[in-house]
């Protein structure tokens, strides 16, 4: 039998693994570089088998044989301990694949090509931390609308109520994905509909159309008080009045400035289709412009590393500094355009789609590229000329501008 002094003095002598006896088939097993460990020898059915009971000295040995104990309780009832620890094992592998955690990770890994980049690590980066803490290890199909709701309760809890409604909505995506791959039965999601506060989207903020004039000539001199790089962005940007990301992301490569085209990849588009941008004569000017100072980098608005594009902030921070906080933003000049185009009486569908507000539908988006292009060209250069009136003149002007009306 063994003592404690024996199992804390032993050692391999040599051997590769010495092995100790106790007794009812206890052994403590020396490894060569003093690792030991504790395993119970048992027969079954005629054949021998052995069972790990731990780690020396972790487990002493009075711990070591009251689990030699348990274990031959176990045997004396005909159950093998080895197979139920490997039956455990798969359990619990089980319980890993179809645990809240592994289903959201297998529909992100299924749906963030589809997405913007940014889109994409913003859903993975609130996952993981604002879900998986606390539903990442349970069973998808065992969470309750209670613990789900007491989750994004948390969000709640932050003041991020807009937040905490799209977690719901994207906690519901995982469920249905969940259904659908036979992991659970039911969206809980659904349950929660009213349980949360209510809240009301923001609407960027925007300069009503009177307000434009004004705003176009404090773009004009922003040179005295920034670069010119970000004062030709924001005159970009409004005679294009794309959305900020897909314009501080354009890449030479997307323009064909002999045909006076910009197409945007579908891969940077929010609704996934690619968005032709027919470019006026003031847009291919300051493209040239642009140009000269890019300093031969891929990107239209490099940024202080030569390989990235400027920050998502840049063009908002300039409207700070013009004084328009709380009263502009990038996507305002979107609101803007719209407005002041839907007054001079361009189509609706023509400016719809010029704001690249279209269908989901894949093979409706195949052959939308070119829809309407040739109203689109007339109505963005009439669109840069209604830009340099209002620049000149201080005013809007109704009605001048559009031959086809």
């Amino acid at each position: 039998m063994l003592t404690d002094v024996k199992c804390k003095t032993a050692t391999s002598q040599g051997k590769a693994i010495r092995k100790l006896a106790d007794e009812g088939g206890l052994y403590l097993w020396v490894y060569a570089e003093g690792r030991k460990y504790w395993r119970m020898r048992y027969w079954l059915a005629g054949k021998e088998k052995s069972l790990s009971l731990g780690v020396y000295p972790e487990v002493g040995l009075k711990a070591a044989r009251v689990k030699r104990d348990a274990e031959r309780k176990r045997l004396d009832a005909n159950l093998d301990p080895s197979a139920e620890r490997k039956a455990d094992k798969l359990k619990k592998k089980q319980a890993a694949a179809n645990s809240f955690e592994a289903v959201a990770r297998e529909w992100y890994a299924k749906q963030w090509h589809t997405w913007a980049p940014r889109h994409a690590a913003d859903v993975k980066r609130r996952l993981e931390k604002n879900t998986f803490p606390f539903l990442g290890l349970r069973p998808i199909a065992e969470i309750e609308a209670p613990e789900l709701l007491a989750t994004v309760r948390k969000i709640e809890e932050r003041g991020a109520h807009d937040l905490a409604h799209r977690m719901l909505a994207v906690c519901g995506q995982v469920f249905r994905y969940g259904i659908a791959t036979g992991r659970c039965t039911r969206d809980i999601s659904v349950d929660l509909r009213g349980a949360l506060t209510p809240h009301r989207k923001a609407h960027q903020a925007a300069v009503r159309p009177e307000e434009l004039p004004a705003l176009l000539k404090a773009i004009a001199g922003y040179d005295l008080i920034g670069d010119k790089q970000t004062r030709l962005a924001l005159e970009l940007l409004a005679l294009t009045f794309v959305r900020t990301g897909e314009l501080i992301g354009a890449e030479w490569g997307e323009f064909d400035l002999e045909s006076a085209i910009w197409a945007i990849p579908a891969a940077r588009m929010k609704m996934k289709t690619e968005h032709v941008v027919p470019l006026a004569k003031q847009a291919l000017q300051i493209l040239a412009e642009l140009q000269a100072i890019g300093g031969g980098s891929r990107f239209v608005f490099p940024g202080r590393n030569r390989d990235k594009p400027v920050s998502n902030n840049t063009m908002l921070f300039a409207l700070y500094r013009l004084g328009y906080k709380g009263k502009m933003t990038g996507h305002g000049f979107r609101a803007v355009a719209s407005n002041i185009l839907n007054e001079n009486g361009f189509r609706s569908d023509v400016i719809e789609r010029q704001l690249a507000h279209c269908e989901r539908d894949e093979v409706r988006g195949a052959y939308n590229r070119a829809e309407y292009l040739p109203e689109r060209q007339q109505m963005m250069q009439a669109w840069a000329d209604m830009l340099d009136a209002m620049g000149a003149g201080g005013k809007v002007v109704i009605g001048k501008f559009n031959k086809a009306a």
